[in-house]
C-alpha cells in the first residue's frame, strides 16, 4: 500500500463525513413570526361574547348582552347595533354616537366580560401521526415539543422531521418545516417554534 493509496482512502472518508454532515444539516427559516406581541392584538368581538355596556352616570342604559347570532347586540335608546367584528373601542364610539341624539356628552365603556369566541379562534391544533391529534386552547409560552409530548408523542409510522407548521399571518397563510426527530431525539431546537393562536401542525406518516 504507498502513499497514493492512503491519500484516496483518506479523502474518500473525508467525502463521506462532509455528505453525512450536509444530510443533517437543517434550513431552519429566519423569517418565523415572533410571539412577543401576541398578546397585544387587539380583541375583535365575536357571536357568542358577553359584553358590559356602561354610560357613565346612567345606569338604566347600562346593560351586560350577549352577542347575538346575528352579531348584533341590543342597546337601551340604541337599539341594534352590529358588535361582531368590532372591537370594545370601536363599539363603544359607535354607541356613544348613537346615545348623542337622546342625552348629552355620553361616556360609554364597553368590557368583555365573556371572550368566549376566542377560544375557538385562538386554539392550537395538531394532526396526523401522533398519539391522539388535538385542539387546545393556546397558552402564551408553549411550543412545538409541548403540544407533541402532551398528546404522548409521534406513532411508529411518524415521519417526524418531514413535519409542517401552517400559520396564518396578514400576508397568507405560510407554511414552516419542522424537525420532530431532531427535536425529539437529539434535542436540536432550531426548529421548537413558539406557537401562536391558530397554528396548525402536521405530522406525516412515513413512505415505504
Amino acid at each position: 500500500m504507498n502513499a497514493k493509496f492512503w491519500l484516496t482512502i483518506w479523502v474518500t472518508v473525508f467525502a463521506v463525513l462532509t455528505l453525512t454532515g450536509c444530510e443533517t444539516a437543517r434550513l431552519v427559516p429566519n423569517d418565523i413570526e415572533s410571539t412577543e406581541n401576541v398578546e397585544n392584538i387587539e380583541y375583535k368581538i365575536g357571536v357568542g361574547d358577553t359584553l358590559d355596556v356602561k354610560v357613565w352616570k346612567n345606569g338604566e342604559l347600562s346593560v351586560s348582552v350577549p352577542v347575538r347570532p346575528d352579531g348584533n347586540i341590543s342597546v337601551p335608546l340604541v337599539g341594534d347595533i352590529k358588535a361582531e367584528g368590532a372591537s370594545p373601542e370601536a363599539l363603544a364610539a359607535g354607541i356613544t354616537k348613537k346615545l348623542e341624539t337622546f342625552i348629552r356628552s355620553p361616556q360609554v365603556t364597553v368590557i368583555v366580560t365573556n371572550p368566549s369566541s376566542s377560544t375557538y379562534l385562538r386554539r392550537v391544533r395538531l394532526t396526523g401521526a401522533v398519539a391522539s391529534p388535538t385542539s387546545i386552547a393556546y397558552q402564551k409560552g408553549m411550543t412545538v415539543m409541548d403540544i407533541v409530548l402532551l398528546v404522548g408523542g409521534v406513532t411508529a409510522f411518524a415521519d417526524g422531521n418531514d413535519t409542517t407548521l401552517y400559520r396564518k399571518t396578514s400576508s397568507g397563510v405560510k407554511v414552516y418545516p419542522v424537525y420532530l426527530d431532531d427535536i425529539l431525539k437529539k434535542g436540536d431546537t432550531q426548529s421548537n417554534y413558539n406557537l401562536m393562536p391558530g397554528d396548525i401542525i402536521t405530522v406525516p406518516e412515513r413512505l415505504f
